[in-house]
């Protein structure tokens, strides 16, 4: 965090709010926890009204039918691509005749990346063609390919230690998955650390909490100053049997084939639209997926349930003639998977209303059965959606759990505003993360609705409340 950020934050903490601050606008005090805890208690038949609606009534598997209609018309919707712009004006349109209000696009520059066609050939100690998928930003290969040696690791700081063997080799990465978070730094960097002691290329295990020969691509990122070098994914079964071979000391050869190329960026959207608040329309809940994927499956899992299920959370609430005290505002993100470039430049244009945002929510994680929602906030903040989740007793499911980030979400959380995540079965949702299994065959209506129910009851309960939640 920049020493300007730090000064930016002072000042608002020396600011009156001009709704859940110091003093509200008709001259009246804060209200006590006790006085908050039974104005939710006061949501219970709205909550039933939309638990209802979305779980047992006319809206029941519509998200599913919605997503379903869309992925497979459009396909995977890689950023720069002529897919994901053609899912963004579906989109727009698909929001206008829902009846949302302010429907509209904000321009963003997004990276172009394409993969091209791709090859990994084991040519020693036997021949095996290898299922590879080339990590995002990755550049390609000479046209003839590199044919090398293989240094097989499971850990960076292995590979420092054999760094001298390193030198013209492919470095294969068989890292144990530890969970994402851990796990994900070697797609990340595995080119740039292999880069740096003399590779040639670098080929990382699949991050993926299970494989049926599943390569799982993502983003990878250069590091100024270190050679770029091909990279790409490959699966568990592959990179553990190299292991195998390498700790029986057989010699290990690949011919690598890369047609990946990186483009100028291009122009893109984020897509947006609102249920305008009754009596404090320049205050928001924001609530968001992303609408673009990887170039493989059909990017239903990730994130086209969390688009959504956002999208019908306003749509159950208009459904039943709702209207909150503040905007529900939805927006569905781009170029999330090249590290929320559409978030950033999102949060970059709307920071100086920062003020005005009560909670800030980010469906990205699937949406399997929930089990909860991650919060991250102030105490007091947490004992409000406490309270707020408890109205989804009917469906039992009303924890709260720690860790509300998302990445299109972290640039307000860091400068203070609460934020949510949708949280489900993370174990099942790298099964099928960033590969080719991310298609509509994984996910369950049922699920889905319940999804819903729990992002509309919370969204729009904060949004409706006398007081913004406190920061």
């Amino acid at each position: 965090m920049t020493p300007l950020i730090f000064l930016f934050m002072g000042v608002l903490h020396l600011l009156p709010s001009c709704c859940g601050g110091p003093v509200l606008e008709d001259g009246g005090h804060l209200k006590t926890f006790g006085e908050i805890k039974e104005e939710i208690a006061g949501y219970q038949n709205v909550a039933k009204a939309i638990i209802d609606l979305a779980v047992y009534g006319k809206a029941q598997n519509r998200s599913y039918e919605r997503l379903a209609l869309l992925v497979d018309t459009v396909g995977p919707r890689l950023s720069g691509s002529k897919n994901l712009e053609k899912a963004i004006q579906i989109m727009y349109q698909n929001l206008v005749d829902d009846g949302l209000e302010n429907v509209h696009l904000e321009p963003v520059k997004v990276p172009h990346w394409e993969r091209g066609q791709e090859s990994a050939v084991m040519l020693e100690p036997r021949n095996h063609s290898m299922s590879i998928l080339g990590l995002g930003s990755s550049v390609g290969t000479p046209p003839k390919g590199i044919t090398a040696e293989v240094l097989v690791v499971s850990s960076f700081e292995e590979l420092h230690r054999r760094a001298s063997e390193a030198r013209g080799k492919i470095v294969v990465y068989n890292q144990p998955y530890k969970g994402y978070p851990e796990s994900v730094q070697y797609r990340v960097k595995g080119a740039v650390e292999a880069a740096k002691v003399g590779a040639v290329a670098s080929l990382i295990r699949s991050v993926a909490s299970l494989s049926i020969y599943s390569p799982h691509t993502g983003i990878q990122v250069y590091q100024d100053g270190v050679p770029q070098i091909p990279t790409a994914c490959i699966t568990v079964e592959d990179a553990e049997m190299m292991a195998r071979m390498a700790s029986r000391g057989i010699k290990i050869v690949i011919q690598l084939k890369m047609e990946a190329k990186n483009y100028p960026d291009t122009d893109s959207f984020n897509t947006v639209a609102e249920i305008t608040g009754s009596k404090y329309p320049e205050q928001v809940v924001l609530v968001s997926g992303h609408l673009d994927s990887w170039d493989v499956g059909q990017g239903a899992l990730d994130d086209g349930g969390g688009a959504f299920v956002s999208w019908e959370a306003l749509s159950l609430i208009k459904d039943l003639g709702l209207r909150p005290k503040r905007t529900l505002r939805l927006v569905l993100w781009t170029a999330e998977e090249q590290g929320g470039i559409g978030a950033l430049q999102y949060y970059q244009l709307h920071k100086v209303n920062i003020s005005n945002f009560s909670l800030v929510m980010e469906s990205d994680l699937g949406t399997f059965m929930p089990t909860g929602l991650q919060f991250t906030g102030s105490d007091k903040a947490r004992a409000i959606i406490k309270e707020v989740m408890n109205l989804l007793q009917p469906i039992n499911i009303t924890q709260v759990f720690e860790g509300g980030e998302g990445t299109d979400i972290n640039y307000w959380i860091q400068a203070g505003v609460p934020g949510a995540n949708l949280l489900d079965d993370l174990m099942r949702y790298f099964f099928f993360h960033h590969s080719h299994g991310d298609t509509m065959t994984v996910l369950d209506p049922m699920q889905m609705n319940y999804s819903a129910a729990v992002w509309a009851v919370v969204s729009y309960v904060i949004a409706d409340l006398d007081e913004m939640l406190p920061r």
